[in-house]
């Protein structure tokens, strides 16, 4: 029934064309067969479509098999709610692959579980220690540009679908972070670890904003003061200095769902300029400030510090960042300085 309710379903071409392995269970037949799976879910484990269909998804267990985690795994189907468990699973040729895996039950509008939907990642790589930097952060911001294109898309429709989609990207954005986390605790050369944070704090900025618009009753829209005061509370907490003063003149502008990462990067290069120029080594201030002005908003950061040197290179990787964001919102920068004082002022059109 559910391959004939997702051949006419919106979802169901990107559903089958995602790159992230997925597939869903009925728990309401017997021993909670695979119904439907997708095709990287195919080419990650080796098993057609007819070879799953009416097979429970512990064929992908081995020898080698957690039986913590597999006890994880049934608890959570048992206790009807969500899941997230590293586990090691088995291709039908044998060999074995470390599976990122997250399952959620699917509910009717009654609150009944009707399916679970599961995706998985294979992290095998990473949990060897033997992923290459270069390779990491491709993957990296090949899977942002993608969760998010996929959110803008996903977002304009307001169906139960829709907020199941992006409770995925949430999780694979935190997938992704923490894949990057760990080779920067890994790498033991400092510029690396460094350009590491640096994505990181992107990654997770943009966390924040899915993050927002799956809890947001009002989908497809953006509370940009809101992100903003979160994002910079974090920043300033994260840096553990007790010499900083950080103020904020914070107003309700919410802008289309489409705009949100853009604008969630744009607010995060400003704070992360005033970090890196010197915010994290002496302390100082930084000033806060998103407003309306007659039918433009204002984002406008200013900081007082101590300048340190800059990294010419990270310096120049973030100045792209922004410049490419601007001109995706078609937005205005003026950049003023006195002594120490940076003033920077980003405006925009407000969509109606």
């Amino acid at each position: 029934m559910i391959a004939a309710q997702l051949s006419e379903n919106p979802f169901s071409a990107a559903f089958k064309a995602m790159r992230m392995p997925m597939l869903i269970t009925d728990p309401h037949q017997d021993d909670n067969p695979i119904i439907f799976s997708n095709k990287a879910f195919s080419e990650l484990t080796g098993y057609l479509p007819d070879e799953l269909v009416g097979r429970n998804c512990r064929l992908l267990q081995g020898p080698e098999t957690s039986g913590e985690s597999v006890a994880k795994l049934r608890d959570a189907v048992q206790g009807e709610y969500d899941v997230s468990v590293d586990i090691l699973n088995y291709r039908k040729d044998g060999s074995a692959f470390w599976n990122a895996l997250f399952v959620s039950p699917v509910r009717s509008a009654g609150g009944e579980v009707m399916y679970f939907f599961a995706s998985q990642l294979d992290f095998t790589d990473i949990k060897n220690k033997e992923a290459e930097l270069a390779r990491a952060r491709h993957l990296a911001e090949d899977e942002v540009a993608r969760r998010t294109a996929d959110l803008t898309e996903t977002l304009r429709v307001k169906t139960a679908l829709v907020h199941e989609v992006d409770h995925r990207v949430k999780n694979n954005l935190a997938t992704i972070a923490s894949i990057m986390k760990l080779q920067a605790r890994i790498t033991t050369d400092y510029t690396v670890r460094r350009t590491m944070r640096a994505m990181l704090n992107r990654v997770e900025a943009l966390s924040t904003v899915q993050r927002k618009l799956l809890n947001d009753d009002d989908v497809g829209h953006f509370d940009v003061a809101d992100f903003a005061r979160d994002l910079v509370h974090d920043v300033v907490d994260a840096l553990k200095r007790d010499d900083i003063k950080l103020t904020i003149d914070l107003h309700e502008v919410v802008v289309p769902a489409t705009k949100a990462s853009p604008l969630a990067l744009i607010i995060n290069e400003l704070i992360g300029d005033a970090v890196r120029r010197g915010l994290s080594d002496g302390g100082g201030s930084i000033h806060l400030e998103i407003r309306r002005l007659n039918g433009h908003f204002l984002i406008r950061v200013t900081d007082t510090v101590t300048p340190v040197e800059v990294d010419a290179e990270e310096a120049a990787f973030a100045a792209s960042m922004l410049d490419a964001s601007l001109r995706q919102l078609r937005a205005k920068i003026e950049r003023t300085s006195d002594g120490h004082t940076i003033d920077v002022q980003v405006t925009l059109l407000v969509d109606k």
